[in-house]
Order: C-alpha cells, then sequence, then structure tokens
C-alpha cells in the first residue's frame, strides 16, 4: 500500500540527535520490508523512537496506517552505528540493535511505489519538533499534489542532503524502485558529520528496479572517523611549550 513512514524520538528521551542530518537512512528495501539507517551523533540510552506509516502533508500526518517504537537499548548507541530494522510487516519484526514494538497495528509494510520515510524528534508522535532525514522510492509530493507520497514542506530537510528520492539516481531503473542501498565510503572522515554529503549523493547509491530483493541484506559496516593529523608547526608549538612548562617546574623544585 502506497504510504509515508515516519521516525520520532520522544524528547522525554534525552538523546542526541537534535536536528536534520543527525540521522540519515542508508537503505530502503520495499520487497523485504526492511530499512537502515546511521547515527551521525551518539544516542542516549533507552532513546525511544516511533516508526509512523503516514504520509506527511506539510503540516500534519494523515491517519489511517501504523506505528511502531523502537527502544535504543539500556547503552549509548555510538555514532557511526547503522542500526537495521527488518521484516518490518510482520509480528517478529526485529531491530539489529534495541527493540521494535507495534503501537498502531494498521497496515504495517514498506511499499514497493509511492512510499516516503521521514526521521523526525517529537514530543509526542502526533507532534514532530525536527525533522531527521527522509527516504522516499518515488518523488517527494508537493502540499497540493494528488499522489500517495509524502512532502518535504516545513520539515527543514534538503533534497540530495537528508532526503533521498531514490528514482532519482541514474541507475534507478524504475520510476519507484524496490530496493536502495548507500555504497559509498564509511571511514577516512575526520567527523562524522562529514559523511553527510557522501550519503546525501546518490552517486555512492546502487538502486535496484522491479526485482526481488527479499533476501537481500544491508550493508550494516559501522561509519568510522580518522581524526586530523595536526601540522607540524602545530606540533612543534605543543612540543615547544611543553618544554617551557618542565622548565618552569624544574626551577620551582630546585628553589
Amino acid at each position: 500500500m502506497p504510504a509515508a513512514l515516519a521516525l520520532v524520538a520522544t524528547g522525554a528521551s534525552h538523546a542526541a540527535l537534535t536536528g536534520a542530518g543527525d540521522l540519515i537512512f542508508t537503505s530502503y528495501n520495499g520487497d523485504e520490508d526492511g530499512l537502515a539507517f546511521v547515527v551521525l551523533k551518539d544516542v542516549a540510552p533507552n532513546t525511544v523512537v516511533y516508526f509512523r506509516d503516514d504520509e506527511w502533508n506539510g503540516s500534519a500526518f494523515n491517519t489511517g496506517e501504523s506505528a511502531t517504537s523502537w527502544n535504543s537499548g539500556a547503552s549509548v548507541i555510538a555514532a557511526g552505528t547503522v542500526v537495521r530494522f527488518s521484516s518490518y510487516d510482520t509480528n517478529v519484526r526485529a531491530a539489529s540493535v534495541g527493540t521494535l514494538t507495534g503501537v498502531i497495528n494498521t497496515n504495517f509494510g514498506l511499499a514497493n511505489s509511492d512510499e516516503t520515510v521521514y526521521a523526525y524528534l517529537g514530543s509526542s508522535v502526533n507532534a514532530p519538533t525536527a525533522f531527521l532525514s527522509a527516504i522516499a522510492n518515488a518523488s517527494f509530493g508537493t502540499p497540493t499534489s494528488s499522489g500517495n507520497t509524502g512532502v518535504l514542506t516545513n520539515t527543514g530537510l534538503t533534497a540530495g542532503l537528508n532526503a533521498l528520492a531514490l528514482n532519482t539516481a541514474a541507475n534507478a531503473g524504475s520510476t519507484s524502485p524496490d530496493f536502495g542501498q548507500y555504497n559509498g565510503v564509511r571511514s577516512g572522515k575526520a567527523d562524522f558529520a562529514g559523511y553527510a554529503a557522501e550519503i546525501g549523493n546518490l552517486a555512492n547509491w546502487t538502486v535496484g528496479g522491479n526485482g526481488d530483493y527479499a533476501t537481500t541484506v544491508p550493508n550494516t559496516t559501522a561509519f568510522t572517523v580518522t581524526p586530523a593529523v595536526p601540522e607540524p608547526a602545530s606540533v612543534a608549538m605543543l612540543v615547544a611549550g611543553l618544554g617551557a612548562i618542565g622548565v618552569l617546574a624544574r626551577r620551582r623544585a630546585a628553589r
């Protein structure tokens, strides 16, 4: 069924996620009814996240679909972790990290066409305060469009950065592909925020058309960072400073 899926973190969870791009989707699979995302900031213990299968129309979500809640678990989830949700349309739906629980048990599942998935923070499932990311297997709609895709209006999200329309990929093979996965770099950046542009670039994605991807498992390799190496001049200044401190310490000890 064409629908939209929303991801919500409650304000009471005190998660480090605060705004657009803190969480970005890395995989969508309408055949397996699964998805994956990377957190680009640490996630606090027992963060509660809601997934809601309704379209955003620019000011509110439609009704008639479903929602689940995800509890991140008792430990901090480190930035760079990729979380996979599988078998979303069944009672044995699972998360690779944390737990999934059905909240509104109507029409679970990810559609093969006209589907939009949102991620956002909110004080409740009906009160979003900051959208984090979105992914669609068709173009994002407009508030006046008659289609079943959700819109980006009033979300603060940017298409091609933290909002991904898979059908616009050069290798999509379909106007509404069943499957898409980020296959770009996952190491070598100086900070996690540096991966946002890589993920947002659909040239770094493998996007499938109308094939059978029911057994395709998404890549859950974690993203890592490589801190920048200090310039030689900076190292020299640091060494000189430490040397000066050592001289002063010896003089004081000799008094």
